[in-house]
């Protein structure tokens, strides 16, 4: 097919979720003719991929420019639970209506002056002689670019085919979420989830994983769970329950839900892989968002962080094109690779360890765990979370050190 002006962009971008909208919108803000082609109708975006709880935290909301009109409640609080005890610590966070996110980041980079094109389900990558020119889209139609970025998410429809990403199936997170009226959210015997948002590790709720409630507002909260397909899961899973089984058990079984109801519309899924990625680019192309992945591991905040991976996709391509001679070869591109390790998601593999280990340890274990969070101080609790060897020893037993062995060692495998 001859290549024309109209059907050629510097960048071409598979996928409108954060990490897709928001390097679109970085690079029509410089100036660049960037075009995103995203599967779902603009009638219905973002009914299929509204797929995230929405817990984020002031920084992502104001180094992106995030409006108000998009958090459904301004949190104060993050509390974590086990079976028998909870732990809660001052920390303003928001939670998005995520619909309305991306529809606002949509909107915004088409003011700067992005191409949106809907219904636009990317199949393949466009190879010529070799070299990677562009996409293919619904059933057969093309488009160029310079530079084309895989923002797919979990599917990473370009990266598989490119060899770039390959995503583990025994690393895949599931998860689902209904949003509830009714929650009670100060219960006796419970920690007080007002203006929270709270994380629950129980094997019993959640094998290998955990549970969630974000409250919204009122009586509002988003309530789910996820889990991963982990020796853990095997472990303490019921034979035949599947995902949607457990969250009913919780709804069943806590107080909290006792008068809480369902709010139509609103049920989400979602998955996402922790691993650590083997490439993020090459010749002419970036893996960004999910595609990479870049969900944190610990505690399953992705908003921020695919937002930082689009905006170091932008970054890199404006070098590439700024130069006297345009260069997108995968060396001109592995900048992307340094600032994804090192702006990113810096301290992944550290924080990957320390997750394998929070999420198969035994729930007494994990009551210990919540006890040992309020003997530590505030400034040692942030350390540890950003990675910290010294401090995260402090929350280590020596009880940990045969499951700290077989997380290291299935590491290597």
């Amino acid at each position: 097919m001859p290549q024309t002006k109209s059907d050629h962009f510097d960048v071409v971008i598979a996928g409108a979720g954060p990490a897709g909208a928001q390097c679109a919108r970085d690079l029509a803000t410089r100036g660049y003719d960037v075009v995103v082609l995203e599967a779902e109708s603009e009638d219905e975006f973002p009914r299929q991929s509204n797929k995230s709880t929405g817990g984020t935290f002031p920084p992502m909301l104001s180094s992106f420019g995030i409006p108000d009109d998009v958090v459904m409640n301004f949190t104060d609080d993050v509390v974590i639970e086990s079976p028998n005890d909870h732990f809660a610590q001052y920390q303003p966070g928001a939670v998005l209506d995520f619909g309305e996110f991306k529809r606002f980041l949509v909107a915004d980079g088409k003011r700067e002056g992005a191409t949106y094109r809907f219904g636009a389900r990317v199949n393949k990558p466009l190879v010529e002689d070799g070299e990677l020119v562009g996409v293919q889209f619904s059933g057969g139609e093309t488009v160029y670019g310079d530079i084309v970025v895989d923002a797919t998410g979990p599917a990473a429809v370009l990266s598989k085919q490119l060899g770039v990403t390959t995503l583990e199936r025994d690393k895949q997170a599931v998860a689902i979420e209904y949003e509830m009226d009714g929650v009670h959210l100060d219960h006796p015997g419970y920690a007080d989830i007002t203006d929270a948002m709270m994380l629950r590790l129980d094997h019993d709720i959640a094998p290998g994983g955990y549970s969630w409630i974000f409250h919204t507002g009122d009586e509002t909260a988003k309530v789910g769970l996820c889990y991963l397909q982990n020796d853990a899961h095997r472990r303490y899973a019921r034979d035949g329950m599947r995902i949607d089984e457990y969250l009913q058990y919780w709804l069943d079984t806590d107080p909290r839900f006792d008068a809480a109801e369902r709010i139509d519309g609103r049920h989400h899924r979602g998955s996402a892989h922790l691993q650590m990625p083997e490439r993020l680019s090459a010749d002419n192309f970036m893996a960004i968002g999910d595609t990479a992945p870049t969900v944190d591991p610990v505690w399953g905040e992705g908003i921020h962080a695919c937002m930082k991976s689009g905006r170091a996709a932008a970054i890199t391509a404006d070098h590439c094109f700024i130069a006297n001679e345009v260069d997108t070869s995968a060396a001109n591109l592995s900048g992307y690779d340094d600032l994804w390790h090192s702006e990113v998601a810096p301290e992944m593999r550290i924080r990957l360890l320390v997750s394998r280990v929070l999420y198969q340890a035994p729930n007494d274990r994990l009551d210990t765990f919540v006890r040992d969070l309020r003997r530590i101080d505030a400034d040692e609790l942030a350390k540890a979370d950003d990675g910290s060897v010294r401090y995260l020893m402090k929350l280590l037993h020596v009880r940990d050190v045969p499951l700290l062995a077989r997380v290291l060692l299935a590491s290597r495998t």
